[in-house]
Order: structure tokens, then C-alpha cells, then sequence
């Protein structure tokens, strides 16, 4: 134990960064747990561990591509506990919600989260990635244990896939339909302030 807070006491700066990188690991726990507690407590872990081997951190490296793997790891190893642990969570009715949003974006939002739940892992993975958290296509590839072909084409896959469950049969008519809404629900709130 001594030798760990001698480590953290040497590379302050790392123990700074790794704080900074707060808001964008809750963002890819995200892309593993839907509540966001679970998803915290996915955080917490992973800092936890960056924090306990600061000093198996490679200067030079990026230390978001470090502990997103470090995430990542946690999450199938946590998920392999669980497996053996509490077989029918997933029925659990306390995860469900007891009414559903009336407001047209809501809907909307839950189709497209609905649809991101649909697919495969490896493709979310990707998607929250490079797609949201905007992390380069060579430190997907880092953090993913896969040659960069193979995150284009989880990437390709994705997004094909998101259009397909939105029944949407390319991404402009997407936009359209969105920028559509945007129109109407402008005009309606509008309407409602008169």
C-alpha cells in the first residue's frame, strides 16, 4: 500500500488527469448501463483501479484510451460475476418504468435509444465512441483490441443498423424528418404562448 501512494505522490499530474477524464467516462458507461448509478458505480470502479495503478500508466500515452480500457475490462469482468450471481435480474419489474412520456420528443428519443439497444455491442461500443465522445478511430481500435478496419466497419455496420430499426432508409431522410419536427414542434410552442 505504501508503494501505491508513493506512486500517486510522484505523478500528481496523473492523478489530475485522470480526474478530467470524469465527464467522459460517465458518458461511455453510459453506452454499458442504462441507469446511471450503475453507470457511476462503473465510473467509480474505473477510477478506482486508474488511480490504485497510476504507476502501470505509460507517459506518452493517452490516459483516455488507458482508462476507457480499463472500463471496458471492468465492465465484461463485472458482467461475468453477475451472470453467475443473479440469473432473472433482468425480469426485475423494479426496472421498469411505471408510465411512459406523452411529449413527442421523448418518444423520438426513446426510438433512437431503443434502437442503439438493438444492436450488437461491439457496434454500441463503437457508435458512443467515435460518434459521441468523438475518440479517434485509431484509439477506438486501442481501446477495442481490434485492427481499425474493423471499427470502421462496426461503425458502417451501426449506423446502417440505427437506420434500419428508425425505418429509415437513409440517413438525409432522417435529418429531414427530424428538421420536420423541429418546424412543427417551434410552430406548436409558438401557438402555445399566444
Amino acid at each position: 500500500m505504501q508503494s501505491n501512494g508513493s506512486a500517486l505522490a510522484c505523478s500528481d499530474t496523473s492523478a489530475d488527469s485522470i480526474v478530467d477524464m470524469i465527464p467522459a467516462l460517465r458518458a461511455f458507461a453510459r453506452t454499458f448501463y442504462r441507469e446511471p448509478g450503475e453507470a457511476d458505480d462503473l465510473v467509480q470502479e474505473t477510477l478506482t483501479k486508474g488511480i490504485a495503478n497510476i504507476d502501470k500508466f505509460e507517459p506518452g500515452t493517452r490516459m483516455k484510451s488507458w482508462l476507457f480500457t480499463i472500463m471496458r475490462n471492468t465492465y465484461y469482468t463485472q458482467i461475468k460475476v453477475a451472470s453467475r450471481e443473479a440469473p432473472g435480474l433482468a425480469d426485475c419489474a423494479s426496472s421498469r418504468p411505471f408510465c411512459e412520456a406523452s411529449q413527442e420528443w421523448s418518444v423520438q428519443s426513446r426510438e433512437v435509444r431503443d434502437a442503439i439497444r438493438k444492436l450488437p455491442e461491439s457496434q454500441r461500443e463503437v457508435l458512443m465512441l467515435i460518434g459521441v465522445l468523438g475518440v479517434s478511430y485509431e484509439e477506438t481500435a486501442e481501446i477495442c483490441g481490434c485492427a481499425i478496419g474493423t471499427i470502421k466497419s462496426r461503425l458502417n455496420r451501426a449506423r446502417a443498423g440505427l437506420l434500419e430499426y428508425l425505418g429509415e432508409s437513409s440517413s438525409l431522410t432522417l435529418m429531414e424528418r427530424r428538421s420536420d419536427l423541429s418546424r412543427h414542434h417551434f410552430v406548436a410552442d409558438m401557438e402555445r404562448r399566444r
